[in-house]
């Protein structure tokens, strides 16, 4: 995760668009990237989730994404877990299965832990999601 989003020129992308970096072909050690998902037909999107808590206690739960496509597919992905904080500041990386140029909406689920559910105050102050090829959000 330390080298996303990756320029064009630090590392290009392997296959179906490999013949575009051809001066990086000619290069010893060259680094490439490629995503893939563990699914039929392997692609994926990389994504980084920035989530900002706000609220009053810390409590125990966990903070998911939903993203729904065009077609109607649905695809969860874990942010946090476990003891949560008020402003503090969830980062992930994701390898989404859901091209973003067809992802209709994300759903957020916040769940918390059985036992915190009547005094703990927290929520989600921001939701960033920078897609990883051209920095959008």
């Amino acid at each position: 995760g330390f080298c996303f989003p990756c320029s064009e020129e630090e590392c290009p992308m392997m296959g179906h668009h490999a013949d575009r970096f051809t001066a990086k072909l000619k290069r010893l050690n060259q680094k490439y990237f490629l995503n893939t998902a563990p699914d039929p037909p392997f692609t994926t999107w990389r994504q980084k989730v920035f989530i900002k808590l706000s609220g009053v206690k810390k409590m125990k739960g966990d903070i998911n994404l939903v993203f729904h496509d065009t077609e109607g597919n649905t695809k969860e992905y874990e942010i946090a877990s476990g003891d949560l904080s008020q402003d503090e500041v969830y980062t992930k990386y994701l390898d989404v299965e859901i091209d973003p140029k067809n992802t209709k909406k994300i759903e957020f689920l916040w769940n918390k832990a059985i036992f915190t559910l009547l005094w703990a105050r927290l929520g989600a102050e921001t939701v960033n999601i920078i897609h990883g090829e051209d920095g959008r959000r």
